[in-house]
């Protein structure tokens, strides 16, 4: 049997009904040739009981139930079971925006295609009711200030193979997986943006309590200086002071103001 295209992995722990409103989300994609991968960390709430219902549906979905050490560990551990050429990461209660994504994400690829690829798009945010447009043209001061959020990235799987999620970050290891593959030489990673949304993004998850932005924001300083030399790191420091980031971060997260701020940034970028 061929590999799949795609390896849709879905992470969860006590998912309550969110595990079906991301399957039913799957379920409904034109594109076909991908496989399901629910990496579950022992859920006991009764939600992996839909999966026995829909199983017939879905003749390549498979699901693993291992401890895990947490979110990133889980996301590791189902990267080492997919067998797709792309993986895509959908958290539970999150869903495809349409159901011709992969359709559009498979054809991005075909004119696109790279040797080892990160194919990326745009989200929309449920908190705020907006789209979120992503960088098209990342530079070294774009990854600083942020990088598309993992519902937005098909990862070729050789990319997380080679460099698996850093588990010692608690709310960064998907932005420090992705500096990796932008600064180090030997991944040789192209990035690939088209205008697509992707994912209708539930938000106010894990990353976004108040606690863990703190350790975001530690966790982002580190990587940071990891990859890039302390000189541009702290230029970059001064330029978000300059214009104002956690005024614009507040504008972004308003559902009243969200609008004006994402519309705003997608003309910057050149789509609007």
């Amino acid at each position: 049997m061929a590999e799949p295209v795609f390896s849709i992995l879905v992470v969860c722990l006590n998912p309550g009904d969110k595990l079906r409103t991301t399957l039913e989300s799957i379920r409904e994609q034109t594109f076909r040739n991908y496989e399901v991968i629910i990496k579950d960390g022992l859920s006991s709430d009764g939600s992996l009981d839909f999966v026995k219902e829909v199983t017939e549906e879905f003749p390549s979905l498979r699901m693993i139930r291992k401890k895990d050490g947490g979110i990133y560990d889980a996301m590791n551990q189902a990267v080492q079971e997919a067998e797709g050429r792309y993986l895509y990461f959908l958290n539970c209660g999150d869903k495809f925006y349409h159901e011709k994504v992969l359709e559009e994400i498979a054809g991005l690829i075909a004119g696109h295609p790279a040797n080892a690829g990160i194919y990326y798009g745009n989200i929309y945010e449920r908190l705020t009711g907006r789209e979120v447009a992503s960088n098209p043209r990342l530079d070294a001061f774009g990854c600083y200030r942020n990088v598309p959020c993992h519902q937005a990235c098909f990862y070729d799987r050789k990319l997380l193979l080679a460099h698996p999620f850093e588990t010692k970050y608690r709310v960064r290891a998907d932005y420090e997986q992705f500096l990796w593959c932008f600064f180090t030489k030997g991944a040789e990673t192209s990035f690939v943006y088209g205008d697509i949304l992707i994912a209708d993004y539930e938000g106010g998850g894990f990353s976004e309590t108040g606690k863990n932005r703190r350790i975001s924001a530690v966790e982002h300083r580190e990587i940071a200086r990891k990859y890039m030399p302390a000189g541009k790191v702290w230029k970059y420091r001064m330029i978000m002071w300059v214009t104002l980031a956690p005024v614009r971060t507040w504008i972004a997260r308003n559902p009243v103001t969200s609008g004006f701020y994402n519309g705003l940034k997608k003309k910057i970028y050149g789509k609007g």
